[in-house]
């Protein structure tokens, strides 16, 4: 009997196993696949500008530093808006009052209050960037001593970047049929598709200036908007 009930426990995992094979060997048969990349990218010439900037003021009170303070930043922002730039462009980024020390050759003496910094900044967005320098020398004619950095941006970026995605798709697929004439097999469906994408660094040129314009020179440059993609193709 026990000889007999071992023998029965054998045969059922082989016919279990040969009814699974051909299952194993339909998937193995599906998951035939091939996976190419493509790359995609568009050019595009900024068209908005981020400029950081403010006033820091000096004096020998907090009071006397903020009124300073205060009476420079409202120059400076109504200098923003005579140049055009509209209130919901301008947002403060940074306010702080903080005491100054003087710690002298120290020798073991405590520093000296000798005042108060007061810094403002606002961020303010520049929707025509030909008129950039003429923002900037207008912000520092009245008043602003602090310009931190000018970041530009292309407000199209979801457009160019779908041009970018079919120029990528495009290019995955002219690579793996390539591969299906090389290997003598055909595409099949798409399994899967995975998307990557980069900002690269503008490509900085100068655009003329005009001889009678004393603006701070600005250069733009020029932006990259890139897609990778990855795609599974089934093999036929």
């Amino acid at each position: 009997m026990l000889k007999f009930a071992a023998t029965a426990l054998l045969i059922v995992p082989l016919m279990i196993l040969a009814t699974l094979q051909p299952t194993f060997a339909e998937e193995a048969k599906l998951l035939r696949s091939i996976a190419i990349s493509g790359h995609g990218e568009v050019q595009a010439v900024p068209d908005l500008a981020q400029v950081s900037m403010g006033v820091t003021s000096f004096g020998k009170t907090a009071r006397e530093a903020l009124d300073g303070n205060t009476k420079a930043m409202q120059n400076l922002l109504a200098s923003l808006k005579s140049a055009g730039i509209d209130n919901k462009d301008i947002t403060t980024s940074n306010f702080s009052v903080g005491p100054r020390f003087d710690y002298g050759e120290n020798n073991g003496q405590p520093p000296k209050l000798v005042g108060y910094d007061v810094n403002n900044m606002v961020t303010a967005i520049v929707r025509q960037t030909d008129k950039l320098g003429a923002v900037l020398d207008k912000a520092v004619s009245a008043g602003s001593n602090q310009i931190n950095g000018i970041t530009f941006t292309v407000s199209t970026a979801d457009l160019l970047l779908d041009e970018a995605r079919k120029t990528a798709i495009a290019e995955a697929r002219r690579k793996a049929e390539i591969y299906a004439g090389a290997g003598g097999f055909a595409l099949g469906n798409i399994f899967s598709v995975s998307e990557g994408g980069g900002y690269q660094p503008p490509v900085v040129y100068a655009t003329k200036a005009r001889a009678e314009s004393a603006d701070v020179p600005i250069a733009q440059g020029e932006q990259t908007l890139s897609v990778d993609v990855n795609v599974v193709w089934e093999i036929k």
